[in-house]
């Protein structure tokens, strides 16, 4: 396996542009008594880029995601990790690990399968060794970013979930004390 960080001000250039960015001046991870920015959940938030998804098709269309670009990398990332077949044994590159652009913790990156899957609603039998492996990718990412002390795992399904890219994404949210109940 691969770890790598560094900084994501291009990441955050190219996604302002799709409107996910919230107003960042600068993209970096935040750190212990930085404080995160949320993004509002209204109409204008990310509830509001769910419904806009969800109206204009996204989950039908064909069309690339923003993360199938990441995963072409055609859109620049801050990418944590990737499987990588040079390991022994060699693991087949299923994932990818980047950081959040608009994070809503000091902590919050993503977690996506390479193979593009539209929802979590729509995953089968043959999804449940990809499905494990992401879980696993992600509390291996969590203690590599310092996530001891716990974290939380989100997954948005459809317009009610408030899920805005049609790809299946796992966000890890942690470095603070989380609020119960969620949303």
């Amino acid at each position: 396996m691969r770890w790598r960080g560094g900084a994501g001000a291009a990441a955050m250039a190219a996604l302002l542009a799709r409107g996910l960015a919230r107003g960042w001046a600068a993209r970096g991870a935040l750190r212990a008594g930085q404080r995160c920015v949320a993004v509002p959940g209204g109409p204008d938030g990310e509830v509001g880029e769910a419904r806009r998804a969800a109206a204009a098709g996204e989950e039908a269309s064909g069309q690339p995601t923003i993360f199938s670009k990441i995963i072409a990398r055609s859109v620049p990332a801050t990418i944590l990790y990737e499987d990588d077949k040079s390991a022994s044994p060699p693991l087949p590159r299923q994932c990818l690990v980047f950081r959040d652009v608009a994070p809503q913790a000091p902590v919050h990156f993503l977690v996506i399968p390479k193979r593009p899957i539209p929802r979590i609603s729509r995953v089968g039998p043959q999804d449940t060794e990809l499905l494990g492996h992401l879980l696993v990718v992600a509390a291996r990412t969590a203690q590599a970013e310092g996530l001891a002390d716990g974290y939380r795992l989100v997954i948005n399904d459809g317009k009610h979930g408030a899920q805005s890219v049609y790809h299946l994404h796992l966000h890890v949210l942690g470095g603070r004390q989380l609020g119960w109940p969620p949303g």
